[in-house]
């Protein structure tokens, strides 16, 4: 491996201001997940967007991302890293502003995909980069932390950067931000990171490339018209294709050099475990913000800045936790903090679930408040036990599949719960009066809430009783799939809390920050 700082002991500050700039580049490749929370009304407004359409806006960012993300490390590893994050960040940039100048729904849905490789490309630079430019295991596992951080603040920034520029200006916005960042990144980044390259490195493996891509699109790609168009037998073709093309793409990883995703890794007992609650916990944690900030909005009626605005508290305690949950690592240990945070998050979606049901503003705050609590010190501990529970010579390929697991986890929690929620809003409204409609515009109505408030504002039907029954049935929605996440959470600590105690970990060498 290439190494321009060969040498040993505790970091310079020039590692340190290092860290500063992967953690920015980590931050806004989150952020992208979420940054569309609050503009979506905007977006249905503006482009009129299909159902499907608009899940796969949300969407197709975030599964382009974990699908290129391994290979893009592979790529990182031949040509070196530090020249993949600038490849990336001046692509990330660009399709930035192609994004915020989307004319049609599916012009939005291609700069998505296309933000969504140079995601791919920017991301595995992080991690990786971070393990490698602090030796000293102390500093390494905070520096883990603080990377770890800026991942978990990029999605809860995201919404509220987002309510602040939909406020004043168009929703494309929320995609120009990313472009002084990106030129800032490449400005700093020659002169701050170390190059680091794999002069072993394998090769670039395209066809599992292509195989990763194919076991992913077409299984969410089903889901997404079940939740659009209602369940029908054809639907689940492209299920059992991408599934059919996963056992493939597994069979093809044994028997390569190489191989994108190392198997041998889920064979440690700590590792496979570390990495279920890591995927879990970003899954329910996207899931229910995105709909916290539809309810804030289509539900309780606040405007973009309002929604952003109340959800301060909320934010305010992520950000704390995440600057402090090594303390509570120090203090228990990370195989008791990851199952006592699974057990507090569990708690709090909870009573998210009461207070979806309700439609409570107050109570929904508190909620997610208590998520936090529970979350932050679980993602931050489990991202160093996938790392430390690898063997040394395989960290590399931990990071990589930890970075994946994060990524596709929140990509996944979107589309999932977000398609659950339109089963159960459809669910809701079939038994909903509405013979006073048009009938595209009945067809809209029982589509989503987003299309049934432009349905109530088009034709002067904002006291009808079937707007009421929308808002209800998405509420309804809400509250099902926050109950759905506490079960799993719960299941997930028990389940993880056998599977630690088999597993020889030394949770002193691990827990040190």
């Amino acid at each position: 491996m290439t190494d321009q700082n060969t040498t040993p002991g505790l970091a310079t500050r020039r590692e340190w201001i290092g860290l500063v700039i992967l953690s920015i580049a980590c931050l806004i490749y989150s952020m992208d997940l979420s940054v569309l929370f609050l503009a979506i009304p905007a977006i249905v407004q503006d482009l009129d967007p299909s159902a499907t359409q608009l899940l796969w806006i949300n969407d197709i960012y975030g599964f382009m991302v974990a699908g290129f993300l391994v290979t893009m490390g592979t790529l990182g590893d031949r040509i070196g890293r530090r020249k993949v994050l600038l490849i990336g960040a001046a692509f990330f940039g660009l399709a930035s502003i192609f994004a915020a100048f989307a004319q049609t729904a599916d012009m939005l849905i291609l700069a998505r995909a296309l933000l969504g490789i140079a995601g791919a490309t920017i991301a595995p630079s992080t991690l990786s980069l971070v393990v490698n430019l602090f030796r000293d295991e102390g500093e390494r596992n905070r520096a883990i932390s603080i990377w770890g951080t800026a991942f978990a603040l990029g999605g809860l920034i995201g919404p509220l950067i987002g309510g602040v520029l939909l406020q004043y200006f168009h929703w494309g916005s929320v995609f120009l931000i990313n472009v002084p960042i990106m030129a800032l990144l490449l400005a700093t980044a020659p002169f701050l990171l170390p190059e680091y390259k794999d002069e072993n490195a394998g090769r670039l493996d395209l066809l599992s490339v292509a195989l990763s891509l194919l076991t992913v699109l077409p299984v969410v790609y089903g889901f997404k018209k079940m939740a659009a168009d209602g369940f029908s037998i054809e639907q689940l073709v492209p299920i059992a294709f991408g599934l059919v093309i996963g056992w493939i793409f597994i069979r093809r990883q044994k028997t390569l050099a190489h191989p994108m995703i190392d198997l041998a890794l889920f064979r440690i007992p700590a590792f496979t475990a570390s990495l279920m609650v890591n995927l879990a916990g970003v899954f329910f944690i996207f899931g229910i913000f995105l709909f916290q900030n539809l309810f804030f909005q289509l539900v309780i009626g606040l405007t973009p800045l309002e929604a952003a605005l109340w959800s301060i508290p909320s934010s305010l305690v992520f950000t704390v936790m995440s600057f402090q949950a090594w303390r509570v690592t120090n203090r228990l240990g990370p195989i008791r903090t990851v199952l006592l945070g699974l057990v507090v998050n569990a708690l709090g979606t909870g009573l998210m679930a009461i207070a979806a049901y309700h439609s409570n503003l107050i109570g929904v705050l508190v909620s997610s408040m208590v998520m936090g609590l529970g979350f932050v010190p679980v993602i931050l501990t489990t991202t160093g036990l996938i790392v430390g529970s690898a063997p040394p010579e395989r960290a590399g390929s931990a990071s990589a599949i930890s970075e994946t697991s994060a990524e596709f986890g929140g990509a996944l929690g979107v589309a999932i719960l977000g398609s659950l929620a339109t089963v159960f809003y459809r669910i809701g409204m079939a038994k909903a009066d509405l013979s006073g409609l048009a009938p595209p515009d009945a067809v809209a109505v029982q589509t989503t809430l987003g299309s049934a408030l432009d349905v109530a504002r088009k034709t002067g039907g904002e006291a009808a009783p079937w707007l009421a029954t929308a808002r209800d049935s998405y509420a309804a929605g809400f509250a099902l799939c926050c109950l759905l996440a506490c079960v799993t959470l719960l299941l997930l600590a028990a389940i993880a809390a056998r599977v630690y105690a088999r597993a020889d970990i030394d949770e002193t060498r691990l827990g040190q920050h």
